[in-house]
This record gives structure tokens, sequence and C-alpha cells, in this order.
């Protein structure tokens, strides 16, 4: 199936990648594996069966623009559109408070690079942290086994940086400073809201 831009642009997975955007063969959130955007659906999905929180994976918009039918009872997608920009992966209500995130893996050990973000998103996470919104990113470096929660603010200096000549990731030393890690629980494959609980005190 073709899948394309709202400018007409074909979509290509990166090079040398195919299938879901985080890949499946990590290991390392307690039941071997879960990628990253898995864990934290069931994390999500724990958190609102015991009246946590509700936070959920935003759909992406896809509009279908051909499709074949082989057979009178199957319909196969032959080729859509992103009708618009995607923004974040997540966003949900916690204390009264709106999230909104989004998820990312690196492979790399010393920083975690910024073309991982689009400027439509980190334009997305300025206008809710302008509403009051509670904004970050959440990511997982993979040679470290660590994950962390990383503060919008910080990621928007990063990336306003860059327009001066600024360097083009984010050292890992700067997110163990300025993030908060995210240990490992038995229940919970990526129990960020303890997190989210250290943020919302800095912001108080």
């Amino acid at each position: 199936m073709t899948i394309r831009y709202p400018n007409g642009n074909a979509y290509q997975s990166p090079a040398g990648k195919t299938g879901p955007r985080f890949p499946s063969t990590y290991t390392n959130y307690g039941k071997r594996g879960m990628s990253l955007e898995e864990a934290l659906n069931e994390s999500n999905t724990y958190y609102e069966s015991r009246g946590k929180a509700v936070v959920h994976k935003k759909p992406t918009p896809i509009q279908i623009v051909k499709v074949d039918y082989p057979k009178r009872s199957a319909a196969v997608i032959k080729e859509a559109y992103f009708s618009t920009a995607s923004t974040t992966d997540y966003n949900g209500v916690y204390r009264g408070h709106y999230l909104d995130f989004d998820a990312k893996e690196t492979r790399n050990q010393g920083s975690f690079p910024l073309k991982n973000f689009h400027e439509h998103q980190i334009d997305h996470m300025r206008a809710c942290v302008a509403q009051g919104g509670i904004c970050f990113a959440i990511i997982k470096f993979v040679a470290h086994e660590e994950t962390y929660l990383y503060p919008a603010k910080y990621l928007f200096q990063f990336w306003d940086a860059q327009a001066t000549g600024g360097r083009k990731s984010v050292p890992y030393t700067e997110i163990q400073t300025n993030g908060i890690l995210i240990p490992a629980a038995l229940q919970i494959p990526v129990p960020y809201l303890n997190a989210v609980d250290e943020l919302i005190e800095t912001l108080s």
C-alpha cells in the first residue's frame, strides 16, 4: 500500500528499516519483545483501569484514496495519504492536568538526535504549554537500557539553539541531569506517572 503526505510525496520508511516505528525486538520492559510504544500502551491501560489517569495513543490521520475489491467480502487499501501532519504520540488527563507527550527510542549512546522530532511537533507542544498543559518526551536509550522523562522546556532550548549554530542533538549527560529517570516496575512496564509527579512539583 502506498501512503502519501498531504503534499503528495510518498511516505518512505527510514533507510534500512521496515515495520513499526518502534522496533519490536527490544527486551527491556518486563515482557520480552515489548517495544516502547507497546509498553506505554500497556502502562496506560493499567493506569486507567485503576482510576489513576486517562491517557491514550493518538490515531494517525489517514485519508484512503484507492481501494481494490479482490473479493466481494474483502477490501484492500492500495493508496492512502496522511491527511494532516501528526502531532505528538499521547495525550490525556492526570491529577487535573492535561498531558501531551511523545515517545522516542535511540540506539545512540552519547546523545539523542533532534531529527527525531519535527517542527510541527515542537510547535504543538509549545501551544499546549502556553495553555497550561504539561508536555515532555519519554526517551529510551537502548544502549543504556534507561528511559527518561525529558521536560519540554529543555527540549525547546536545544531545538531553538539549532537555528544559531547549536548542536543537533541533546547530550545523554544533559538528559541524565535535567530529565527524570523512569525505573522499571513489576506491574507497570513504564511507570512514568511517578516522573510526572516530580515534574508537577517543579511547576508548582
